[in-house]
């Protein structure tokens, strides 16, 4: 949809990101160790998940990104951040949420602050038995009153259908996407 806007909703960046459980401290975690959802917000919060390839990853937060592939804390676009800032929406996103906000860039910068978290949930985690892991960006839609959008958006203009906003679990319902979408197209035919 290039050059185009969705109506009273903007797409805002958030960078998660992870550590990794050093190898001898990976026992303690069997299988998928989630925390209690905070339901004001589509973002799970730190957990333990045990990839398929090995290895366990710990996290994410969730933390502004300063450009649309903000992959590292230090990416920064001033046109991109200036969009986001200025967008009504996130204003009042960010007024309402600043101390969570806060916290989540807080987690960013220090190690300490992110093995507390996890710690919520395995005490036996310690600062050492973590290093440095991956970060992704998650584009989340955001309406004009600061409510960021935790469902499937499908907007649909003139001969175009978009998806706007596919949150987790996208991938797995990716087949149930494409053939919403699929359908819609063939009502057009």
């Amino acid at each position: 949809m290039t050059g185009q806007k969705i109506p009273g909703i903007q797409i805002l960046p958030f960078r998660g990101e992870y550590y990794e459980l050093k190898p001898e401290k990976q026992y303690l975690v069997n299988n998928l160790i989630y925390p209690v959802p905070n339901p004001e917000f589509p973002f799970l919060g730190v957990h333990y998940t045990r990839m398929i390839e090995g290895g366990i990853e710990a996290g994410p937060n969730a933390v502004l990104a300063f450009r649309r592939e903000g992959y590292s804390r230090w990416d920064l676009d001033l046109s991109e951040l200036l969009e986001t800032l200025s967008y009504p929406g996130f204003m009042r996103l960010a007024a309402k949420h600043w101390r969570y906000g806060w916290g989540e860039m807080y987690r960013s910068f220090s190690k300490s602050a992110f093995v507390k978290a996890l710690q919520h949930l395995i005490p036996d985690v310690g600062y050492d038995d973590l290093q440095r892991g991956g970060a992704g960006v998650r584009a989340m839609a955001c309406d004009l009153e600061g409510k960021l959008i935790d469902e499937f958006l499908i907007f649909e203009d003139h001969n175009i259908i978009n998806v706007c906003s596919a949150p987790s679990p996208a991938a797995t319902a990716s087949l149930a996407i494409g053939k919403t979408i699929a359908g819609k197209a063939l009502e057009r035919v």
